[in-house]
């Protein structure tokens, strides 16, 4: 059975090129080959009423060519296939993830505003496809309040306690192990709790104190984590537990971390779409590292 590849997306731009680095480097960790893909997007697709032809058959791809120069000189490079495809990219990347172990991106493309921190093309992979989805971000992201950390190569995952998810840990855990990294393990806890009463009454102190709360998201952070520790006995975990936003702590952790793993949210009763959740998409949004969004496991859609 051949081993599913690392693809990567290019569209020509710098954002691509960082994330075909990334692709590449990643695609030697897993022992995988490397899959470049460019969507190339044609009126056709943008406006439904204009008949405009695509690309002569046959015809060349400058973009894949720069992707091709661009790697030409890589020593020890894994079996790599350069793949151009038509149509437009919003619905074409996520398809892509049905036939690939990891699909990476950049942050944002040639189009759109450059004002934007996301484009639509990497929202949309990161929200739909049905692979883990990395999108590397430009250089130069500020991060603040970062806590004190250790140096070396170190992998950062959020967990929620109230909803823990294994297809994150596990993705998480495998990455750690893969770069020889330890892993930052953030779980967050809401503080302080805040007690509405009728008006004019004010708002009323918490009834419980706060040690209890951080006691127990431990304890129920160090029993999610402990059959994945025995799976890989040789990652070093360091559970970050805090009180406050989940969002704002991950990325904080995310400066100088080799990756943060984030999970997609899963679809609810009232809401049957997929979709990122708050968490995920402001990650993906702000932090410095390259970010991992991670689907459910298989039957949690």
């Amino acid at each position: 059975m051949s081993t599913l590849p690392v693809i990567a997306a290019v569209d020509g731009s710098e954002d691509s090129l960082r994330a075909l680095d990334w692709a590449l480097n990643t695609a030697r960790l897993r022992e995988a080959p490397l899959r470049v893909v460019h969507v190339r997007q044609y009126a056709a697709w943008m406006q439904p009423d204009v008949l405009v032809a695509g690309p002569p058959e046959g015809a060349e791809d400058a973009v894949l060519d720069q992707a091709r120069t661009h790697l030409d000189k890589v020593p020890d490079r894994p079996e790599t296939e350069f793949v151009p495809l038509d149509g437009s990219p919003t619905p074409v990347l996520p398809q892509l993830g049905s036939a690939a172990q990891l699909l990476v991106l950049g942050s944002r493309g040639r189009g759109g505003f450059a004002s934007l921190l996301l484009g639509s093309n990497s929202l949309a992979a990161a929200r739909d496809a049905e692979c883990p989805v990395v999108v590397v971000p430009r250089p130069g992201r500020e991060v603040h309040d970062a806590p004190p950390t250790a140096p070396g190569s170190r992998v950062v995952v959020g967990l929620q306690v109230d909803s823990p998810d294994d297809a994150t840990l596990d993705f998480a855990f495998a990455e750690a192990a893969r770069r020889g990294a330890r892993l930052q393990v953030v779980a967050a806890y809401a503080w302080p709790v805040h007690v509405w009463a009728a008006a004019p009454a004010p708002i009323l102190p918490p009834p419980i104190e706060q040690e209890p709360i951080e006691n127990e998201t431990r304890a129920l952070t160090e029993g999610f984590l402990a059959p994945h520790q025995s799976r890989h006995p040789d990652v070093t975990t360091e559970p970050y537990v805090a009180p406050g936003d989940a969002a704002g702590h991950l990325v904080a952790a995310s400066k100088n971390a080799d990756l943060v793993v984030v999970g997609r949210y899963r679809r609810r009763l009232l809401a049957p779409t997929r979709t990122l959740g708050s968490v995920s998409h402001a990650v993906l949004l702000h932090a410095a590292s390259p970010i991992a969004v991670v689907p459910p496991t298989s039957g949690d859609e």
